[in-house]
Formats: structure tokens, sequence, C-alpha cells
């Protein structure tokens, strides 16, 4: 069996898996969310694309890496439900980024702030754990601008080539553009506070 584990293109995978099928080889697009340390914890979220039956042959295998595992679909379903990981994450991170610069434009203390959202239906994983940093200027890379973009240029080819339009995935990757422009591409995605703040004139703090 040929388990991948990256983030790449749906339609990629399926050429790869109907490849390797010819051969003999069974395949699962297993690709993760939860980050470096989810991977340590053992607390991954793995998105599974391929025959339900060779998931459950080689699911122990992803069990030591994941707290949730869910079969997606046939090959190429994975990555399409990673893909939309990443839309949903980038667009909760612009929320999060615009709610701080307005705060901050307002005189609200940004740790106020994210105390008050924190306990409401405006909460995240994010707020809970990137605002912080933002607020503390702390943009060391838990997943870097870089990688995000090449996730976000295979979300976006994959909605154009549906006839989908992405709007606000489109924006936020505009905006990280700019960041790359300005070296800033090895920072954490948590940077995208910067472009804002660049746009308002406004530091948080």
């Amino acid at each position: 069996v040929h388990v991948d584990m990256t983030t790449s293109s749906p339609q990629g995978t399926r050429r790869i898996a109907k490849r390797l099928a010819e051969a003999g080889v069974e395949m699962l697009d297993a690709p993760v969310s939860g980050g470096q340390q989810g991977a340590i914890d053992g607390t991954l979220s793995i998105m599974v694309g391929g025959k339900r039956a060779t998931l459950q042959r080689y699911r122990a295998v992803l069990e030591a890496m994941g707290r949730k595992i869910v079969r997606c679909g046939p090959s190429g379903a994975g990555q399409t439900v990673k893909l939309c990981n990443q839309v949903a994450v980038v667009l909760t991170n612009l929320g999060i980024c615009e709610a701080l610069v307005l705060a901050a434009r307002s005189g609200i203390d940004p740790r106020v702030m994210i105390e008050a959202v924190s306990a409401g239906a405006g909460t995240s994983w994010q707020l809970q754990n990137l605002a912080p940093r933002m607020v503390e200027r702390d943009f060391r890379p838990g997943f870097k601008v870089a990688h995000q973009q090449k996730d976000l240029r295979l979300a976006l080819e994959a909605a154009e080539k549906l006839g989908l339009p992405l709007p606000g995935t489109g924006l936020v990757q505009q905006l990280f553009s700019a960041l790359e422009a300005e070296g800033l591409g090895e920072e954490g995605t948590q940077a995208l506070l910067k472009a804002l703040e660049k746009l308002a004139d406004t530091e948080v703090r």
C-alpha cells in the first residue's frame, strides 16, 4: 500500500492512484490537520481518500498518529477535504486579524477582546492559540506562510477546475503574497495580521 500524507492536488492524487492500481498497489491519500504538536501527541485529524477496505486494513497505522480518522470518499477525496480545511482555517485567521485591528483602532485592549470573544460563538482554536501570539508579536511559525500559500494555490486550482469562485480564499492568498514579497514567507500564518495592520495603518499590541 502507498499512503500519501502530504497535501496535494486531488486530481493528481487520482491519477497516481490509478497508475498504482494498474501495478497492483493500493493507495490511500491521508493528509492531516493539527500541526507539529498534534503529530507529536498523536492527536492529528486524518482525512482519508481511498477504498474502505484498504483503510480498515491499515487503520491501526494511522491511529498511531491521529485521534480522528475519517474516510472522506474515493481516491482524492482526502485531499479535497484537506483543502476545505485550509479554506476554513485561513478565513478564520482573516476574521481574527480584522477583529484585532478593529479592537485596537477602537481603543480596546486586544487581550480583553480575545478573552470576551473566546467565551462566545466567535471562539476558535486559532482565536485561543494564535491571537495571543499575535498580540505579543510572536510570529514564529507553527505553519509557515509559504507552506500555506502552496495549499491555497491547490485549493484555488481545484475550485477553478470546478468553475467555483472562492473570493475570500483568493483575498487571503493575495495578502499572503504581499507578505512573501516583503520577505515574510518563513513566518507563521499568524503574520497575516501584519498585512491587515499595514492596510489599516494600525498596530495591534
